[in-house]
């Protein structure tokens, strides 16, 4: 792959372009077979020795050694990290879960019952009713993002969850005290202090302190990851979240210092993070190289970015804007900005993405923190086939069927016939006996 010394300069125009599309978009997730087997020996061990055995990942994994009475963070402990919050802090966590809500409240479908009569008198219809305990796993440490504790317990909240259990991994006893905060204002029951596989196999399983949950939604590193994974089924999951993701469609009309920070605010998350600009104007792309060169000086994350832009990330020359709103839909970037001066005449054009960003103003990290729909999105292509994480994630539609005499006379006779043909001699006797018998 062709390269500059920061970024990946690429050129639809050259020949092997197609190629080196497609693995520039491929993330190696290491060896997942390994990942795989110790996962699943972690399930095994919760799954049969309960507390015990989360107890003791915890001491071995997170350095905290807990007691079945100590899993759970106190109301003093969560009062006592609040107070440690500035007023600044907790008035800008304020308005994100302001307008986090507003967003979710307006996206909600109408719950409840829906019928209506088909054309034999048959009644259907559907159940859309909340889940009744769901899990939300949160990246723990100092390291952590109180935005992704609002982010998925809201929209629970607002779709009637009427049991939220948050687990968060407490390194050394340690814990971002705005994530405490944040978990209060979203209104989460209660707060565990695990983390890793172990804390995704008793939200799965269950253990003697902590109960099963109906479905485990959340971010985590590649262990949390694949135990998601593996416990799918038992219990219902939001998505496998791969690498940050930013895929930027831009005109020759931008300040490049904007883009350039818009791409290094993903890189700064992971050395696996992935950073594309998209572009018709040759020297747009030289000037946000060299933007990004004179902005990662300035970062706390420098060399974290340096790796990530390096590995994954790239800067590519197109002929048109069409040929950029295909190369991002075929990319089905988790975040893509349409930096052109008219970016709903785009729309039409972008096939797959799980949020768009609109115009020059409006940066990714906005969509982040505070702009009200979720940030929680697909990632490694999965946009083609996945939404955001919203409501619906809480939600479930149930079927309803009545058929009164005359209507099962109508359909019946057909069942019958199917079941039948399928050889399902107990199906057919089930709406045979009904059909002879005298209303």
């Amino acid at each position: 792959m062709m390269s500059g010394s920061l970024i990946h300069r690429l050129n639809t125009a050259q020949e092997d372009f197609a190629q080196t599309y497609r693995d520039l978009l491929q993330w190696d997730a290491g060896d997942q077979a390994q990942i795989e087997k110790v996962v699943a020996d972690i399930l095994a061990q919760v799954k049969a020795r309960g507390d015990a055995a989360l107890i003791d990942y915890t001491t071995r994994f997170d350095h905290l050694k807990l007691t079945p009475d100590s899993l759970t963070f106190t109301k003093q402990e969560i009062e006592s990290a609040i107070g440690r919050c500035s007023k600044a802090e907790l008035a800008a966590l304020d308005l994100a879960v302001e307008r986090i809500r507003s967003y979710h409240v307006w996206q909600m479908p109408r719950m409840g019952v829906e019928t209506y009569l088909d054309s034999t008198g048959t009644l259907l219809g559907q159940r859309l009713s909340p889940l009744q305990r769901a899990g939300l796993y949160v990246p723990g440490g100092l390291a952590s993002y109180p935005s992704s504790v609002l982010m998925n317990a809201i929209p629970a909240k607002v779709a009637g969850v009427s049991e939220l259990a948050m687990v968060v991994p407490t390194p050394h006893g340690e814990v971002n005290p705005l994530i405490l905060a944040a978990a209060q204002a979203a209104g989460v029951d209660e707060i565990y202090k695990v983390g890793g596989a172990q804390a995704i196999a008793a939200l799965a399983y269950g253990t003697q302190s902590i109960a099963a949950v109906d479905k485990i939604v959340g971010p985590g590193n590649i262990y949390v990851a694949t135990a998601k994974k593996q416990v799918f089924g038992r219990v219902g999951i939001d998505m496998i979240a791969g690498p940050s993701e930013i895929l930027i469609v831009a005109d020759g009309h931008n300040d490049p210092r904007w883009l350039a920070a818009d791409l290094l605010s993903q890189a700064e998350h992971d050395e696996i993070a992935q950073s594309i600009l998209i572009t018709d104007s040759s020297a747009l792309a030289d000037q946000v190289e060299e933007a990004l060169a004179e902005q990662l000086a300035q970062l706390s994350r420098r060399e974290i970015c340096k790796k990530a832009l390096s590995s994954r990330g790239a800067i590519i020359l197109v002929k048109d804007m069409k040929e950029a709103c295909e190369l991002a839909s075929q990319a089905a970037s988790e975040h893509l900005e349409l930096a052109v001066e008219n970016p709903e005449a785009l729309l039409p054009l972008i096939k797959n993405a799980g949020a768009i960003f609109m115009g020059r103003y409006t940066p990714e990290p906005i969509g982040d923190y505070i702009a009200g729909p979720n940030h929680v999105l697909p990632t490694e292509g999965t946009a083609r086939f996945s939404s955001p994480l919203g409501v619906f994630d809480f939600i479930k539609r149930t079927s309803l069927i009545q058929c009164t005499p005359d209507s099962l006379a109508q359909i019946g006779p057909a069942a019958s016939q199917l079941a039948d043909s399928e050889g399902l001699t107990a199906h057919k006797l089930s709406v045979d006996l009904r059909l002879e018998a005298k209303p």
